[in-house]
């Protein structure tokens, strides 16, 4: 099975806040309509987020924004979160996108391909683009010049700054859950052999 790359802090062997039980009304009518899990329960995510109501409702707005009604193309948008998740070595974030990348097209090849070397597989060109962008945001904060250029040349104004907040979104969240150490949610993959 392939492990993540780790940098700097080892991530928590247990969860550091455990997701709020019970349910109370007020997270209840938050999380109306959001993903539950196989148990029918909040996502580990959404759970450990009630902690705080009024941050995780406006989580909710901001990250289902790019999930249903941002610009770009739910491969492409599966192929960033799936790149952040492995850079910054969040599991968690990985399996759940794991999950919703196969449901937006993506194989298990490209999939793991996205989990350590990605010359692994055969992507296209706009695909290295959307990779080498994120590499880049994970490892300088910055998107290098030859690589915007690329960019720039098949992606709008709208849907490069879009991209660029993706990666940094889910750098957010990776952050979060690597921190909070939320475990995976019931029949979750973890990282591909």
């Amino acid at each position: 099975m392939n492990s993540s790359p780790q940098r700097g802090a080892a991530r928590p062997a247990s969860p550091r806040l455990s997701p709020v039980s019970p349910i109370t009304p007020e997270i209840d009518e938050i999380l109306a309509g959001s993903i539950k899990s196989v148990n029918g329960e909040p996502l580990n995510l959404f759970g450990t987020m009630a902690h705080h109501p009024k941050l995780l409702k406006r989580f909710l707005a901001f990250g289902g924004f790019f999930l249903n009604r941002g610009l770009l193309p739910a491969r492409e948008r599966e192929i960033v979160i799936l790149r952040v998740g492995w850079n910054t070595g969040s599991i968690y974030e990985f399996g759940q996108h794991t999950v919703i990348g196969r449901d937006c097209g993506l194989g298990d090849d490209e999939i793991a391909a996205l989990a350590g070397d990605p010359s692994r597989h055969a992507w296209s060109k706009r695909d290295r683009e959307l990779i080498a962008m994120t590499d880049e945001i994970c490892d300088d904060d910055c998107v290098s010049e030859p690589t915007w250029k690329e960019l720039r040349a098949g992606w709008s104004d709208a849907e490069l700054c879009e991209l660029v907040l993706l990666v940094g979104m889910y750098r957010m969240v990776a952050g979060f859950l690597n921190t909070m150490g939320v475990e995976l949610d019931p029949n979750t993959p973890g990282w591909p052999d």
